[in-house]
């Protein structure tokens, strides 16, 4: 049988062809949500003429309600038929995303791209986890994250800074969402031609896994588990929401706050840029030295760290202190990340991993729409700086949470 050959084997030099093939991949999945970092929150406001900020946000509701269902439904899928056809799917969801924002003729269909770039994310970014996990095996778990979120946040960085500046020049459309119509036919070849499955792999593991958990489990309980019950789990599982709250307070919020202070697009693309660029980068760093010294502080200084930058960014009003607390921002970030992942993937079953990556995934996500909900609302009613303190102070408190709760997980580092 295919899963006995001595050619499946775990490791990143083994598997290094294609290892390298899905962070390209998923570059292009991260450029996808970048086509829409800078650009989007201006277009609601100066093309569409929204003016109350729930309303501008109501597109990061849309992504952030679509993509917590899909990752649980790419995880699970994973697990019962394989990983490919999952990232297909998610490909072919993106497809239409660039022209329905460059087509579109009232906010609805702006919403209704958002959806479907839930799902696009949702699917092919789920799945181009599990598949560099499958092929790293235990060892260099962290690495794997790091590289991979590196790739996709680097990629968002890059897209936001480049539609920022073809805005500047251009207008804020069509030109600026060429770049998405581009990565997303060429993540839909790469992955149709190029992509292996990886279950071979997953049984590989299986079979010399010495963790807890070696019997199959309900989907129920692979959400109990990573939602509530297990200390790990969970204690990520709601670190990951609070972080994509942030992120998506910075998505949505942050290029408001910055017009307001009186910023051109071309600074605000800058801004937008800086923040997922160190965050790209430094998971590089981070996610290899999480393999090192463990995952739990590094999540929960992570945490810390973020919510100062918040802090700063609503107490300062320069250009300067804006751009070094977004690398702060950034840096805080690639600290939790990778590191969340990679410790699900210890605690974690081979044979339920990809579903509890995918209910993990699911409340990081939900983070998205609860980010969007909280943030309009206190802006609307506080105003900006508010809801940027209100997050800040909420990210501090999970900070907590995961440094009381989480015990580490990592094999080399628990006692």
């Amino acid at each position: 049988m295919a899963l006995d050959r001595p050619s499946v084997r775990l490791g990143l030099r083994a598997n290094l062809a294609q290892f390298t093939l899905l962070v390209g991949v998923n570059a292009l999945v991260g450029g996808m949500i970048g086509q829409e970092r800078t650009v989007l929150p201006l277009l609601a406001e100066r093309g569409f003429g929204l003016s109350a900020v729930t309303a501008t946000l109501t597109f990061i509701v849309a992504f952030g309600l679509t993509k917590p269902v899909a990752n649980l439904l790419a995880g699970a899928l994973s697990d019962r038929y394989g990983r490919r056809p999952v990232l297909l799917a998610g490909w072919c969801f993106g497809l239409p995303v660039p022209l329905l924002l460059i087509w579109a003729p009232s906010w609805s269909w702006v919403i209704f791209a958002n959806v479907l770039l839930g799902l696009n994310q949702g699917l092919a970014w789920s799945t181009t986890v599990n598949m560099k996990i499958d092929l790293v095996g235990p060892a260099r778990r962290g690495l794997a994250m790091g590289l991979n979120e590196a790739a996709g946040y680097g990629a968002v960085a890059v897209t936001a800074l480049l539609t920022g500046l073809i805005a500047a020049r251009y207008g804020l459309r069509p030109q600026p969402f060429f770049l998405g119509l581009a990565y997303a036919g060429l993540g839909l070849g790469l992955s149709a031609i190029f992509v292996r499955d990886t279950r071979a792999h997953v049984h590989r593991e299986s079979a010399s896994y010495a963790g807890p958990g070696a019997r199959a489990l309900s989907a129920s309980e692979v959400f109990s588990l990573t939602s509530v019950r297990e200390p790990a789990l969970s204690s990520c599982s709601q670190a990951g929401l609070v972080n994509n709250l942030n992120d998506g307070l910075a998505w949505g919020l942050l290029p408001l706050f910055f017009a307001a202070q009186g910023l051109s697009i071309a600074a605000i693309g800058v801004l937008a840029a800086i923040y997922p660029a160190t965050w790209g980068l430094g998971q590089l760093l981070t996610g290899a030295l999480s393999d090192r010294i463990g995952r739990k502080w590094l999540i929960a200084c992570g945490m810390g760290i973020q919510a100062v930058a918040l802090g700063l960014i609503a107490s300062t009003q320069s250009f300067g202190a804006w751009a070094f607390e977004a690398v702060l921002l950034g840096a805080g970030t690639a600290m939790v990340y990778p590191t969340l992942v990679a410790a699900i993937g210890d605690v974690a079953h081979p044979t339920w991993r990809a579903s509890a990556v995918g209910v993990y995934r699911f409340w990081r996500d939900l983070g998205f729409a609860i980010g969007g909900l909280l943030s309009g609302l206190v802006a609307d009613h506080f105003g900006l700086t508010s809801a940027i303190w209100v997050v800040g102070a909420i990210t501090a408190v999970s900070g907590l949470v995961v440094a009381v709760r989480m015990y580490e997980t990592h094999p080399r580092n628990r006692r």
